[in-house]
């Protein structure tokens, strides 16, 4: 079947073209019903359909004669260590954990919080809790104990899984203490927290008044898979909004296996006992959806890395990883590339290692910029595809299908939509189509395939207002863009305050809150700035109070120090400007879409509202002074 051909009978007949996946998977009840449209504009997908996840990962792949083929490579060169799972072993692990969490209480529809480093274990947990119908969320280790703290409060988990610490490439990072002062802070009570103690940086549990993970889960019964409703909920995702608090995106088991399987054999290429490497951590959705659960269930080997594209040791290290494994397939986000591109430029390191084994490879998470796809695509002499997709999707929604061999590439593009998408670019102001190289907002026309979230955790009516109240019959992506005249779609970034730094999306609006707890703050603004390596980096812009007795040279390392730990070193917040003031309308709303394009040197249109323009002018030079602009933007 053509890319087209597909793409067409999936948006003719959604129900018909997915019952057909359906059926590629080991269901406990096969679905009767494929598709529901329900009356707030939502979808039920396999509605009366039962599985397990963590069967379908696990049990299913023994009972094809897999138990043997290893399952899971764990490659840690921060601790110099390589472990092999089979199939078997691994489905040993999990039972055994899931038996555990049972004996502590966790069932169907209990939460589960895993806050853990790249270590085998975090994707045992989260297959553990797969295994029991209960829902996990994975938090990533680099968020502070105000966030952590927010999540738990939102999830209210019965149980936490964690570790003595996390290991970066010059520092060892206490994980225990982080999730002290989360639970110091937040107002639910966790019953139990299991933590795996590393021998780089052990806890003193009793002090804590935590469990050892071992003495708790060694030696428990295993626990066979529970049969949950294909719209049960198998995870939480938080990612950032326009308010302080995170959106937890909800998974469904039934939907989520379908798109998997499907993603990873169609676009991804794999086929069962290929070697995939997602290059991603289990606290964002690629390391959900291509660590852990697309890759097992499609009887792939996968690989775990905990590590970085350089200094680990050098930036040879994904080429290392590639050989020694024989990886077929790679994902992982431009920041990663333009990181050992900077250090290897000539790509001596890349030549040490033989490759072969690589089919292609996959960029995602933020805008491939086109030096870094022509150094890659010349270095490795493999095709590079750019694809997009969103936490809420879960898998990609515009991407080459190169299960039939290898797709076409278009400079700038992520490609065309997936089979079961239909991207449309609407005018913001009246939510009308517009033609073809026309920017305007990117939305997905309903109904969404299976697999993408169809509600926020415990706050539908804020699902409905942030994705599908803005353009009635469309999914809002928050992304601007357009099409070209092909159907290959162009995402130029977000339309909110959402920026992307290192392929993770953050507020900016949640970093000035916590500004504004600053004593010496009136009000601030923070934009994204583009970085070479990291794609974005925050820049604040502060307004002080009159009469307070502080120099821009104290505050700065003051507020860095506070997104620090109130955000977390993810954030990269590193620059803090003192203005005289910030450019506003006549209403007194922040222009935040101008002063985003003046830090990054772009021009911008004088908004007609704007109460005072000399204020742009003052900005323009702060910039200049700072040397944050190369060449400024000029209101025009």
């Amino acid at each position: 079947m053509s890319d087209r051909s597909a793409f067409d009978r999936a948006r003719r007949d959604p129900a018909a073209f997915w019952a057909e996946q359906a059926r590629e998977l080991a269901w406990h009840r096969a679905p009767e019903r494929t598709l529901e449209t329900l009356e707030d504009g939502t979808h039920r997908w396999f509605g009366d359909g039962e599985l397990n996840t963590s069967y379908l990962a696990l049990d299913h792949q023994i009972e094809q004669g897999r138990g043997d083929q290893t399952a899971l490579i764990y490659d840690s060169p921060v601790t110099g260590t390589v472990q092999r799972f089979t199939f078997r072993e691994l489905r040993g692990r999990v039972a055994e954990l899931a038996g555990a969490l049972r004996r502590l209480g966790v069932g169907r529809g209990d939460g589960v919080v895993i806050y853990l480093p790249m270590v085998p274990e975090a994707a045992i947990a989260m297959l553990a809790c797969a295994r029991l119908g209960a829902v996990h969320s994975v938090v990533f280790g680099g968020f502070a104990a105000h966030e952590l703290a927010i999540r738990i409060d939102d999830a209210r988990p019965k149980v936490i899984l964690t570790a003595s610490c996390g290991i970066e490439i010059d520092r060892v990072i206490d994980y225990t203490a982080l999730v002290r002062g989360a639970l110091d802070k937040a107002t639910h009570r966790v019953e139990q927290v299991l933590v795996l103690q590393r021998e780089q940086g052990p806890a003193d549990l009793a002090a804590l008044g935590f469990e050892d993970w071992r003495s708790v889960v060694d030696g428990s019964e295993p626990a066979a898979p529970v049969p949950v409703a294909a719209g049960d909920p198998l995870y939480i995702m938080y990612t950032s909004g326009t308010t302080g608090k995170p959106k937890g995106i909800v998974r469904d088991n039934g939907g989520h296996a379908v798109a998997q399987l499907y993603a990873l054999r169609e676009i991804y290429g794999m086929k069962p006992g290929e070697v995939w490497w997602g290059c991603s951590d289990v606290g964002w959705v690629v390391g959900h959806s291509f660590i852990v659960y697309a890759p097992l269930i499609g009887g792939c080997t996968t690989v775990l890395y905990e590590g970085k594209p350089v200094k680990t040791p050098d930036a040879g290290a994904y080429w290392r990883v590639v050989a020694e494994h024989g990886v077929n397939g790679l994902f992982a986000a431009p920041t990663a590339f333009r990181a050992i591109r900077k250090e290897d430029p000539d790509g001596a390191l890349f030549r040490r290692h033989d490759v072969s084994s690589l089919k292609h490879l996959f960029v995602a998470g933020e805008k491939l910029d086109t030096p870094t796809y022509q150094w890659l695509s010349d270095l490795t002499g493999r095709p590079v595809y750019d694809h997009w997709w969103q936490t809420e999707t879960g898998w990609p929604v515009t991407a080459p299908l190169t299960r039939h061999g290898e797709a076409e590439v278009r400079a700038g593009s992520t490609n065309r939509a997936v089979p079961g998408y239909e991207v449309v670019v609407l005018d913001p102001e009246t939510g009308e189509a517009l033609p073809a190289d026309t920017e305007g907002a990117i939305a997905l026309r309903l109904p969404l395939p299976p697999g993408c979230a169809q509600t926020l955790w415990n706050d539908h009516d804020r699902y409905l207002a942030a994705y599908l109240n803005t353009y009635p019959g469309y999914y809002h992506t928050g992304d601007g863009g357009y099409l070209d005249a092909d159907g290959f779609v162009h995402i130029m970034g977000r339309t909110d305050d959402v920026i992307n730094v290192s392929g993770h999306r953050l507020s900016t609006g949640v970093m000035e809150e916590h500004i504004a707890t600053h004593p010496a703050v009136a009000e601030s603004a923070v934009v994204g700035m583009h970085d070479e390596v990291c794609g974005e980096v925050p820049v604040g812009l502060v307004v002080l109070k009159d009469g307070v007795d502080t120099t821009p040279e104290q505050l700065e390392p003051a507020l860095v120090a506070l997104i620090r730990e109130q955000v977390g070193a993810v954030a990269r917040f590193r620059r803090a400007l003192v203005v005289k003031r910030l450019p506003k309308t006549r209403s007194g709303k922040t222009l935040r879409a101008a002063l985003r394009k003046m830090v990054n040197g772009e021009d911008f249109p004088l908004p007609s509202t704007i109460d005072d323009p000399a204020i742009l002018d003052e900005i323009a030079t702060t910039l200049r002074e700072e040397g944050l602009v190369r060449q400024p933007g000029r209101p025009n």
